[in-house]
C-alpha cells in the first residue's frame, strides 16, 4: 500500500495539506465535499503537489511538517514541483476514456 501526503489548491490559492494511502478516492472526494467542510467552502480541489511515503507514519510526519511551515515555504514546495500550478489530478483521474496510469 502507497501513502502520499499531498497539497490541493483553489483558483486563489487557499491550501491543504493532506495524506491518504488512495489518492484517486482522495481527490473525488474531495471534488465532492459540502460546504460545511473547509474544501467544499473554499472551493480546495485542485491538486498542485503530491509526494508518496513508505509508511503511514512517515506520511503523517511529512504532511504535519508541511502543516508546520510558512505559507511561503509551501507554495516554494509547490511551485518547484509544480511551476505552473497545473490540477495534477487529471494525470490520476484521468479524463473520460483515459486510463489512471499514474497511481494505480
Amino acid at each position: 500500500m502507497e501513502f502520499c501526503v499531498y497539497i490541493l489548491a483553489s483558483f486563489r490559492r487557499t491550501l491543504y495539506v493532506g495524506v491518504t494511502n488512495d489518492l484517486p478516492r482522495c481527490l473525488t472526494e474531495h471534488r465532492a465535499a459540502s460546504y460545511a467542510t473547509f474544501v467544499g467552502k473554499y472551493r480546495v480541489n485542485r491538486l498542485v503537489y503530491f509526494d508518496s511515503a513508505e509508511s503511514p507514519m512517515d506520511a503523517i510526519e511529512r504532511k504535519k511538517q508541511i502543516k508546520g511551515w510558512r505559507r511561503a515555504k509551501k507554495i516554494a514546495l509547490v511551485e518547484g514541483f509544480n511551476p505552473a500550478w497545473r490540477d495534477l489530478s487529471e494525470d490520476i483521474l484521468g479524463a473520460p476514456g483515459r486510463s489512471n496510469s499514474l497511481i494505480e
